[in-house]
């Protein structure tokens, strides 16, 4: 009777031992799976991360290199006239000096020729005229002095529209400040024309000026 008593004793010790360590095997399979589920749950979390970081770094890089094509086109339109600076420079200066040479004269005297070869041509009459001398970059290279005149011109109104057409595309240079109606009578028309023009520098054109000056900046 003891020794059942003792056999049952030891194996009901030891089931519960068995379900003891079950127990807490169990256990740490719950706190293993649940480290695995945690350690997947932040390996997914870093994954998502890393995809949003990569699409944004790779948005980011075409619009720096879309801005950069950007600059680089607008760098080169603005360097586009620069290009061939030295033929143009050559070419200006070409031009201005054929400008200077063949449309400035070097006396006021060639202005009054030239005036009176082009109302000559149209029919028309020049009265009496004022003007004024004024140097312009004196004392520099390619110096000129301007010439201011107010002249009264009479004739037909068609004449003297044609006369002021000559005038601006004369071979001589003439710049039209002003035209004023000064009369009409019997259908002649009178009018007051504001002109400039330009002397350049030339053998005798300094003594030419101070003489005109003298003689009073008058003309007819």
């Amino acid at each position: 009777m003891s020794t059942t008593t003792t056999t049952r004793a030891g194996f009901a010790e030891n089931v519960q031992g068995v379900t003891a360590k079950a127990h807490a095997l169990m256990t740490r399979l719950n706190l293993y799976y649940a480290g695995v589920a945690l350690l997947a749950l932040v390996n997914l979390y870093l994954m998502v991360q890393i995809a949003f970081t990569w699409r944004a770094v790779n948005s980011q890089d075409a619009t720096a290199l879309e801005q950069q094509a950007v600059s680089m086109r607008a760098a080169e339109i603005a360097t586009k006239p620069l290009e061939g600076l030295d033929d143009k420079l050559s070419k200006a200066t070409a031009d201005s000096d054929t400008f200077y040479a063949k449309r400035l004269p070097t006396a006021y005297s060639e202005v009054l020729a030239e005036l009176g070869v082009l109302t000559k041509q149209h029919g028309v009459k020049m009265a009496r005229g004022q003007y004024a001398y004024s140097p312009v970059l004196d004392g520099a290279a390619g110096a000129l002095t301007e010439v201011r005149m107010d002249a009264s011109f009479n004739g037909d109104y068609r004449p003297l529209v044609l006369f002021i057409n000559s005038l601006e595309r004369d071979k001589m240079f003439f710049l039209i400040r002003g035209v004023t109606l000064a009369g009409q009578s019997s259908g002649t028309v009178g009018l007051r024309l504001s002109l400039t023009t330009y002397l350049r520098p030339g053998k005798g054109a300094a003594a030419a000026i101070k003489a005109d000056t003298a003689a009073g900046g008058e003309a007819r």
